[in-house]
């Protein structure tokens, strides 16, 4: 089936933190669906290399840009390259994200500003900078916010990460609300604990105790939280909008 066939088709997607990790898995399942592609992340290597594995595997038009989504200048920049390439945009993933745990006593300053700064202003700001393009969209836009079961429940250690992850869904509703009449649906995705390269060096004890609060009996697979996201872009998603979906094995079931 070529791409014209496929659900995605026609469509281009920005997805920040896309050069890998979740981020990537996201990225490759909206271009299996047909969808072009914008990779925002911190490394123009790493971005560049993702866009053309992208492209070459699915036969779609991928592009990297380097970005620190905290910054509004390297945002505003972003926007104005994406008029240029893809010269549209349908689809937003705000997916960067980053954690400096500590206890709430102990935890410094800049690790406060530094998780804040990444996790909620650059959804934020990276929003704010696309919207003119998202509004155009002929089909309607999405935008999908990966927020975090610690944003629903809290963490120990992480004051700053349920934070920052909380004020994501306060400003998924928001968004749902200001731009529904322009066809824009905004949804937040809160994953629980996720395989990837943060995970896998977690101490066994903790990997254990994890297991165990979770119903279904393991981690979530990249491919659990990705395929979620790509529904949600999907038409049949159409009429799903600020809603706040957990793919956490049924760890915080009952909240």
């Amino acid at each position: 089936m070529g791409n014209e066939n496929k659900p995605l088709a026609g469509k281009a997607a920005l997805v920040t933190g896309g050069a890998r990790g979740i981020g990537k898995s996201i990225a490759e399942d909206l271009a299996e669906w047909g969808s072009d592609l914008v990779i925002v992340d911190m490394n123009q290597e790493e971005c560049d290399a993702a866009a053309s594995d992208l492209s070459s595997k699915y036969g779609v038009k991928a592009v990297g840009y380097h970005c620190n989504v905290t910054s509004k200048e390297e945002v505003d920049a972003v926007g104005k390259k994406i008029q240029e390439n893809p010269g549209h945009l349908d689809i937003l993933i705000n997916n960067a994200g980053v954690t400096r745990d500590n206890l709430l006593l102990r935890m410094k300053e800049d690790e406060w500003d530094m998780v804040l700064d990444v996790n909620l202003k650059g959804p934020f700001l990276i929003t704010q900078a696309v919207l003119k393009y998202l509004m155009k969209a002929p089909d309607g836009a999405r935008i999908v916010n990966i927020s975090s079961v610690s944003g629903l429940a809290g963490q120990p250690g992480q004051a700053n990460y349920s934070s920052s992850k909380s004020g994501l869904i306060g400003l998924t509703k928001v968004i749902a609300k200001e731009y529904a009449s322009k066809g824009v649906r905004c949804n937040a995705i809160c994953p629980g604990f996720v395989k990837t390269h943060m995970t896998e060096n977690l101490p066994d004890k903790i990997k254990e105790a994890t297991l165990e609060a979770i119903p279904l009996g393991r981690m979530a697979e990249v491919k659990d939280i990705s395929r979620v996201v790509r529904f949600l872009c999907s038409e049949d998603a159409s009429y799903i909008t600020g809603n706040v979906i957990r793919v956490d094995g049924g760890m915080l079931t009952g909240i």
